[in-house]
């Protein structure tokens, strides 16, 4: 027992275990120096307003102060030059550390297109309307037509039509084309089918060029006499005839 006591406070057990001490601090410490450095603890840098700058002048004044740009998106402003910059985040005056990286939209240099969603014959007035201006396009007074009310049946740019997936420049003012809530005479497909089922519909003949063949058919037919006119215009009686006298003289007689 008492050698084991000796053992235990002896200088040799208490160097080691103040030995080991000793290597935990000073790496808990040389931890600590090590991350500071690398994150620059401590040190912060007022970001600069580059919003409306080119973005060539953005990159030398990020240089200077520790900071880099990075291109994030577009944007089209048509009274604002080729890769002016719109946005940035973070914003100017807020403090970052050294070597963060600020992102940016600039201005393109051409107005960016968008296709056209699926509108046509598929939508009302006031959805297409509604998705369109979420969309960032110009929406103008739209133009009505024979047909259901307030019903899409067409998109104009520029008085000429577009299509479901065509490409629009976003600047570029759309019209609509909705029905008024009349029928045209010559849209069927707004002809209840059932109800004109089986009515035969009369050819226009205005249509006809005087060029077209007409075909004729003939045919011969035996005509029966008629059975009041007698054989024999002779034995006809006349009207209002007498039958001649017989005569008594003898001398004409024997002659």
């Amino acid at each position: 027992m008492g050698n084991n006591l000796r053992k235990l406070f002896s200088p040799y057990v208490w160097g080691n275990l103040y030995g080991m001490l000793l290597v935990v601090v000073m790496l808990c410490i040389g931890v600590k120096y090590v991350i500071d450095i690398y994150t620059h603890h401590g040190e912060s840098i007022v970001v600069p307003d580059f919003v409306h700058k080119q973005l060539d002048d953005a990159e030398d004044i990020a240089d200077k102060v520790g900071l880099t740009i990075e291109v994030s998106d577009t944007g089209y402003v048509k009274e604002l030059p080729p890769d002016c910059i719109l946005e940035q985040s973070p914003v100017g005056g807020k403090r970052v550390k050294s070597t963060h990286v600020i992102y940016v939209t600039i201005n393109a240099a051409t107005v960016p297109s968008i296709p056209l969603p699926d509108l046509i014959d598929n939508s009302s007035l006031r959805e297409a309307e509604a998705q369109l201006l979420s969309m960032g396009f110009k929406v103008g007074d739209p133009e009505y037509r024979p047909g259901e009310k307030d019903w899409v049946y067409g998109i104009t740019v520029n008085g000429r039509p577009v299509h479901t997936g065509d490409r629009i420049p976003k600047d570029a003012t759309l019209v609509i084309q909705v029905g008024d809530g009349t029928r045209d005479y010559a849209d069927t497909t707004l002809i209840d089918q059932e109800e004109y089922e089986g009515l035969d519909v009369p050819e226009d003949e205005g249509d006809k060029s005087e060029d077209d063949e007409y075909e004729y058919e003939y045919r011969w037919e035996k005509v029966p006499a008629d059975e009041d006119v007698p054989d024999a215009i002779d034995e006809r009686p006349l009207p209002d005839a007498t039958e001649p006298e017989t005569s008594t003289d003898p001398v004409s007689d024997n002659k």
